[in-house]
C-alpha cells in the first residue's frame, strides 16, 4: 500500500489479506501503520481488520521504489493496480508465481514513476459511469482473482 490515507482502508485491506493468505504487507508513504510510534494500534485500523493486522506480517517503508526495486531483485513480480494506458485487464492477467500488488493513493492512485518501473500494470474493468472502486474493494478483487 502506498500513501493510502484512510485508517479504515488499511484496516479492510489487511483483514482482506488475512483471508487471502497474503503473506506480508508492506506500508509505504504516507499509509498509516497498524502502531502508532509508541506503540499502541490504531483503533479505526483495528477496529476494521478486526486483528488481522496481528497475524499478517507488515513492514513500514519510507520510500516505495527502493521497495520496489528490492522485491524485483528478489525475483518478486511487482504489479501495480491502477488504471493506465498500458495496464492489462484482470480478466487477462496471468498470475506469476511470486507477486507483490502496489494499490495507491484513494484520490490519486499511483504515480508515473511507480508505474514506469513496475512490471506490470493491472486493471479491474469497469462497465457503469465511475471509473474506480474504493481501494479496499479492489484488493479484495485482485487477491481473490489471484487465489
Amino acid at each position: 500500500m502506498n500513501d493510502i490515507r484512510s485508517n479504515y482502508n488499511v484496516g479492510a485491506i489487511f483483514r482482506t489479506c488475512d483471508g487471502a493468505g497474503v503473506s506480508k504487507v508492506y506500508l509505504a508513504g504516507v499509509t498509516p501503520a497498524p502502531q502508532d510510534r509508541f506503540g499502541r494500534k490504531v483503533a479505526e485500523i483495528s477496529k476494521t481488520a478486526l486483528g488481522a493486522e496481528d497475524f499478517i506480517p507488515w513492514e513500514k517503508v519510507d520510500d516505495i521504489l527502493i521497495l520496489i526495486k528490492r522485491l524485483q531483485s528478489e525475483g518478486v513480480k511487482v504489479v501495480a493496480v491502477e488504471l493506465y494506458a498500458d495496464a492489462v485487464s484482470l480478466h487477462d492477467f496471468e498470475l506469476p508465481d511470486s507477486v507483490a500488488y502496489i494499490l495507491g493513493s484513494e484520490t490519486d492512485g499511483l504515480s508515473e514513476e511507480i508505474l514506469e518501473i513496475v512490471d506490470q500494470v493491472l486493471e479491474i474493468p469497469m462497465h457503469g459511469k465511475k471509473e474506480s472502486l474504493n481501494v479496499s474493494v479492489s484488493a479484495g478483487i485482485v487477491l481473490y482473482h489471484a487465489g
